[in-house]
């Protein structure tokens, strides 16, 4: 009943379901001018005002969003003041498989006595449980629950409570950059690749000036070029990454020895590729990132290529590269033939979608070689960089879903269990450390239970969403483009698909390295660089960092995406860049944007305006997108986050003070821009 958490989709982006249509009327009434302030009075009326509605489990609403198994969780629900007669909660608990009910209370009203608030307590236990509210008004009753308002009992979509779960708070309230190392900076050239230094599948390594072509002079031959960026690089640009974007954690891909410049064809899992330095130099470059003498304390996350090696890997050794070992492209009678799945040896096997360069690891029962080798033992690739002198803060899992026993492209059992293993050895080192699981879609399988991902790289829940809405381009560059109510839908759908603990982790990015760059589908407008910026610092999640998205670096697809960056245009004096800092710095200030809850305020299809409240005990904090070309006046429903008449707010982007009147602020906004009111 409740495994289905997700709004269908026809194709990219269309949710068809009734629910959506709910919201999207939800969203119109939230128009200025509809529902103007005299016109708040509630009374019982046998009908439950869905627009004075709201609950998740932000710190007003939850108070114990990670609960351990002997703490109470005690729930606030908000309504129009004197609208309603009862309120319950209704929650499904999994250690009996039954439904149970919780009378709720008036508690309190808000500030500016437009709301009441009702509260009801579900009991401490081990259980996970899923959790709705039935609100009644005489003979009227509205159902809410993660997924949004309905007239009937809703069959999905509950919000989560999974005791003893929890994600690192670090990451939950960090801004992370990712970096692709072959083309952020050379800081040695000592360890540059050069022209011809060594072929593989048939293609001779070129060494490429900076700032030239990323496509190979040779066809066919893209991932032997070379550009010379390395961890010494990335090391001395600390400083730019912590200070003037504003970064504390830093993603790089993967940087084990590796033949190509991507790295994900891994050839050794224990040593740092040659050309990017050595493993003294990650040592060194994991303890700059944790010291506060550069900047604010950083964090590492390092990319983990697991599903698959690469051919020349020593485990495999298709070219008879190793001396140190028989690699079971070798021979049958290989220590490590069983890694992998031959369906006829040596040519027939199990590759990562397809590719005979990447053969992928046959992971077999729990306690095999190929688990303890990976993460199952003291000295597991996993565990080995968690450990001093390493003390890696956490890994991205490429190609997750994959991974799996028998080469069957991830489609059985053991995948979840694998990941249940893996977390348990990273936890088992590092409690606070990050699990970061690629997928592409809803990942709440992997997500939902507590065993498995802390989160997941946001494809589906912000990169594919802000894309079509601000670029009216899909992340592959393909044509697609939704209005801002489909654009709140979306989101909303997308955020009800997690518990709030994952939802603020999720790995929030416009561009990555694998799929075109925002700025390219943003036909180079730097001002729709800037609306997705201020979207990105003030959303649910971690905000991500493709290295030269600050600036709105341009990239078609893979390689095009990967190209180096412009020391020339990566500094403070770079608008863009500059904007980038103030929005880290801004997010960094305020807890209500990191980890309070988010309430939409208005949807505009006709001025392409977006709205939306983010907030907690201290704060209360509205955002204004324009996604128009021109300038428009927005009236912010600022009474909807309790602000009340007469307050004063700040734009935290322009310095402006605006005054509360008749349960608004009225406030210009530049075309794609926004502004950022703060009380």
């Amino acid at each position: 009943m409740f495994a289905s958490r997700k709004f269908p989709r026809e194709g990219l982006q269309h949710r068809t379901t009734a629910r959506r249509a709910l919201w999207l009327a939800l969203a119109a009434t939230l128009a200025v001018g509809t529902l103007p302030v005299t016109a708040r009075a509630a009374t019982n009326d046998n009908n439950v005002e869905w627009n004075g509605l709201f609950h998740d489990q932000g710190p007003l609403f939850d108070n114990h969003v990670e609960p351990t198994s002997a703490q109470a969780v005690t729930l606030t629900f908000r309504t129009f003041k004197g609208d309603i007669t009862s309120a319950t909660i209704k929650y499904y608990d999994s250690a009996d498989s039954a439904f149970h009910t919780v009378a709720m209370s008036w508690s309190s009203n808000d500030a500016t006595g437009t709301f009441d608030y009702w509260k009801g307590t579900i009991p401490a236990s081990a259980s996970e449980k899923y959790y709705r509210f039935k609100i009644t008004d005489g003979t009227a009753t509205a159902w809410y629950n993660a997924a949004g308002i309905s007239s009937s009992e809703p069959s999905s979509g509950d919000f989560f409570i999974i005791p003893g779960f929890t994600t690192p708070a670090w990451m939950k309230n960090g801004v992370m950059y990712q970096i692709f190392p072959d083309r952020f900076y050379n800081g040695s050239t000592a360890n540059d690749v050069t022209n011809g230094q060594y072929t593989y599948s048939g293609c001779a390594t070129e060494k490429h000036a900076w700032g030239s072509s990323v496509f190979a002079n040779v066809s066919g031959c893209n991932t032997a070029v070379f550009f010379g960026g390395d961890l010494a690089g990335i090391d001395q640009k600390l400083g730019y990454i912590k200070n003037t974007v504003g970064a504390n954690i830093l993603y790089l891909n993967p940087i084990f020895l590796s033949p190509s410049n991507h790295k994900y064809d891994t050839e050794d899992y224990m040593t740092v590729d040659p050309a990017f330095g050595s493993n003294s130099t990650l040592q060194t470059l994991s303890a700059d990132i944790h010291s506060t003498s550069n900047g604010p304390k950083g964090y590492l996350v390092l990319d983990g290529v697991f599903n698959h090696t690469g051919d020349t890997h020593k485990w495999f050794d298709r070219y008879n590269w190793w001396t140190s070992i028989t690699g079971a492209y070798e021979s049958q009678s290989s220590p490590t033939y069983g890694y992998y799945t031959f369906q006829s040896w040596p040519n027939t096997y199990s590759g990562f979608f397809g590719y005979s360069s990447m053969p992928k690891l046959d992971y077999g029962a729990s306690g095999s070689a190929v688990r303890n080798a990976i993460y199952g033992s003291a000295s597991s690739v996993v565990q080995t960089y968690l450990k001093s002198p390493y003390s890696i803060d956490g890994w991205r899992l490429d190609a997750a879903e994959y991974i799996d026993a028998g080469g069957n492209g991830g489609k059985d059992a053991t995948n979840h269990q694998i990941m249940a293993e893996m977390r348990s050895a990273v936890k088992s080192v590092n409690a606070n450390a990050d699990i970061l699981g690629e997928f592409w879609g809803n990942a709440g399988p992997w997500t939902t239970n507590g065993t498995e991902w802390d989160g997941a790289m946001n494809y589906d829940g912000f990169t594919q969403p802000v894309s079509e809405w601000i670029t009216g381009q899909d992340y592959g560059g393909g044509s697609a483009s939704i209005p801002a109510s489909q654009f709140d839908s979306w989101l909303h759908g997308t955020r009800a698909n997690y518990p709030t603990n994952v939802q603020q982790v999720m790995s929030n990015f416009l561009s990555s390295h694998d799929i075109t760059r925002f700025g390219n589908r943003a036909g180079g407008d730097i001002w729709k660089t800037y609306l997705a910026l201020i979207f990105q610092m003030t959303y649910v999640g971690t905000p991500t960092i493709y290295y030269g998205d600050e600036y709105g670096m341009q990239g078609g697809a893979d390689p095009d995406n990967r190209r180096t960056f412009d020391w020339t245009v990566g500094t403070s004096t770079n608008s863009a860049v500059a904007l980038t800092g103030k929005l880290t710095a801004i997010r960094n200030a305020y807890p209500a944007l990191r980890t309070g809850s988010f309430m939409s305020l208005l949807t505009d299809d006709t001025n392409k305006l977006y709205v939306y409240g983010r907030f907690d005990a201290t704060n209360r904090i509205a955002v204004a997108l324009n996604n128009d070309s021109t300038s428009h006046t927005v009236n912010v429903p600022v009474w909807q986050l309790s602000m009340t008449n007469g307050s004063t707010v700040t734009d935290l982007l322009s310095g402006t003070h605006y005054t509360v009147q008749n349960g608004v602020v009225s406030v210009s906004v530049n075309g794609h821009y926004g502004a950022i009111l703060a009380q």
